[in-house]
């Protein structure tokens, strides 16, 4: 935007000196005559009527041809690969192979995530009468029945962060007294607002944030990263950027894309070193333009568990006048208690000069309830651009802080109470324990044949490959032993996230001694073809189309919303042995 007006205030500039000058006034206006005399000329074969068609469609084909040229939110050659798929997919001859591989995903996805519990009941409507609350309780037992992960006894990759029986117990409490509060009513529920404004700040002390220093709640991470993010994107419409740029490694959490597809922001994707999995801080200088509002930084990032280099992206950041917001969301509160709990590590948060703004879930490893997370800023300035606010509205002045308007009470009542209960102490020990097993799993990787581990993870996530065998294949054969580990893709690859629970007596054992099994057995027949589901979500990372991919998880997401009667039993004159 800035380089546009630069360009028309040196056209303005220079049409002003050329026509100061006698001469080369008269040298502008002879050739404007020329211009106008050879115009008349090519359309005096042309009517009037089609001389206009003819310009009104040049004109629509040339800013067409600009608007995809120029576009600001995706790359030049991302869209050609798009657009040049989408025409291959409309190909007759292609589209019905297409759609019949799809069809056979679709129902994979559908065998092996949803299948009908024998005796599950459906209830596509709501019942006539009302249900006694005995009847609805049993009900929900029914369901609880349905669920068959041994989450609490550790076998699941992160999930759920604490469920002590103690904590289970004061939550409850908390959440019965504040069911019905909503702190959109300030002063209906004052109670729910100090306990907010109370949250923030621990957090913000927590991140060793200044005097300025503030923040908000959120639901969660992805919101607390949806308003960081609509905060620089407002910040840079003020300074006259027409489309913000978001500049961040391919390993930061996805809601950053989401926050860019949302706000209509671009975002570009730097590459991260193959060996220690950081982010490649020369490719992330070059990539920022005159249109960047912000630098993302992980601590830790989803995938592989390692921390940016913060310090130096902050100095990046300094130096060319731009924000950088540090993603804590994961490891929030591991990371500001690990130097107390005798696991030292660089400086992440605000002590870092530079750092604008940070995200840390308490639903995490604050082992609150689900639903509350906290955004945080260097100054209220910056949070300003969060807020929404409407004051021509009939219904009143109307002014939120993030995207919802009315909230749950009860879960800042929770988070509040949880914080409270668990404590700096309670906080240091947690980070003791969970990093201490994290270490521990991960040096007993390094001694697996055909396993190594993904960079050098310093928090709570160890995630492995395999340069030996397929890993998903390893993947696999630890869901047989009935361990819920993530997958990962770009590179293949899996990975563990330790929780309070896994600190629980046994649990790292089990689970080092099930990687060693499954992984002796492979690496037996390491070139042998993976298969089942995870021979599907390996294949699919080979898919040059990512919209084919698009689809299939789209597809995911209807299958989770679908509610249908349960098959009807084999008739009686049937074979059941029979296919």
């Amino acid at each position: 935007m800035r380089w546009k007006w630069l360009f028309f205030g040196l056209l303005a500039a220079g049409v002003g000196l050329v026509w100061n000058n006698e001469k080369s006034r008269r040298e502008l206006v002879s050739e404007l005559n020329g211009a106008r005399v050879f115009v008349n000329k090519v359309a005096k074969p042309y009517e009037a009527w089609q001389i206009i068609f003819i310009s009104v469609g040049l004109t629509l084909l040339v800013t067409s041809l600009y608007s995809f040229l120029f576009r600001e939110d995706q790359p030049l050659f991302a869209r050609f690969k798009k657009s040049a798929f989408a025409i291959i997919r409309s190909l007759p001859i292609v589209k019905g192979k297409i759609k019949a591989e799809l069809d056979k995903a679709k129902q994979s996805l559908e065998n092996d995530n949803f299948v009908h519990v024998p005796g599950e009941k459906i209830c596509l409507e709501l019942p006539a009468k009302g249900l006694t609350a005995e009847e609805v309780l049993k009900e929900i037992s029914d369901l609880n029945s349905i669920a068959t992960v041994e989450w609490k006894k550790g076998w699941a990759s992160g999930t759920a962060y604490n469920c002590s029986p103690e904590l289970t117990a004061l939550n409850k409490e908390v959440y019965g007294r504040f069911i019905w509060s909503n702190p959109l009513h300030v002063q209906i529920f004052p109670d729910v607002r100090k306990m907010e404004a109370e949250v923030v700040q621990w957090t913000v002390k927590i991140f060793n944030g200044g005097p300025d220093a503030c923040g908000t709640m959120t639901s969660g991470g992805t919101e607390s990263i949806l308003m960081a993010m609509r905060a620089y994107r407002q910040a840079g419409y003020e300074r006259g950027i027409r489309y913000p740029e978001i500049v961040c490694a391919e390993t930061a959490h996805c809601a950053f894309k989401k926050a860019a597809d949302y706000f209509k922001m671009k975002l570009t994707s730097i590459p991260v070193d193959p060996l220690s999995r950081k982010v490649n801080l020369r490719a992330m200088a070059n990539a920022i333009s005159s249109n960047t509002v912000v630098l993302i930084g992980s601590a830790p990032h989803f995938p592989h568990g390692i921390v940016d280099p913060i310090e130096e992206m902050a100095a990046i950041g300094r130096a060319c006048g731009i924000g950088v917001h540090v993603d804590c969301c994961l490891g929030g509160f591991i990371l500001p208690f690990m130097d107390k709990a005798g696991y030292p590590i660089p400086p992440f948060d605000f002590r870092v000069r530079g750092v604008t703004s940070i995200s840390a879930d308490t639903h995490k490893y604050g082992y609150t309830p689900k639903g509350t997370s906290v955004v945080m800023y260097s100054s209220q300035k910056l949070r300003r651009h969060q807020y929404f606010v409407e004051t021509s509205w009939p219904g009143g002045v109307y002014a939120t802080p993030t995207i919802a308007g009315s909230r749950p009470g009860a879960l800042i009542a929770t988070c509040w109470a949880t914080m409270r209960f668990v404590g700096t102490d309670g906080y240091v020990d947690m980070a003791r324990r969970i990093v201490g097993s994290a270490r521990k799993i991960k040096a007993a990787l390094k001694g697996i044949p055909g396993v190594f581990v993904m960079g050098d993870p310093q928090a709570s996530i160890v995630a492995f490959g395999s340069k030996e065998f397929d890993i998903y294949r390893l993947y696999a054969a630890m869901t047989g032993k009935g361990w819920h580990l993530s997958s990962l893709q770009y590179p293949p690859s899996v990975h563990i996230c330790l929780t309070a629970i896994h600190t629980e007596e046994g649990v790292v054992d089990r689970f080092i001694g099930d990687m060693k099994e499954c992984a002796g057995v492979i690496m037996k027949t390491p070139k042998a073809k993976t298969t089942g589901m995870a021979a599907v979500y390996g294949t699919s990372q080979s898919i040059p189309d990512r919209s084919l991919v698009d689809d299939i998880a789209a597809s995911f997401i209807d299958l989770c919303y679908r509610v249908r009667p349960p098959p009807p039993p084999p008739s009686s004159s049937e074979d059941p042995t029979r296919k």
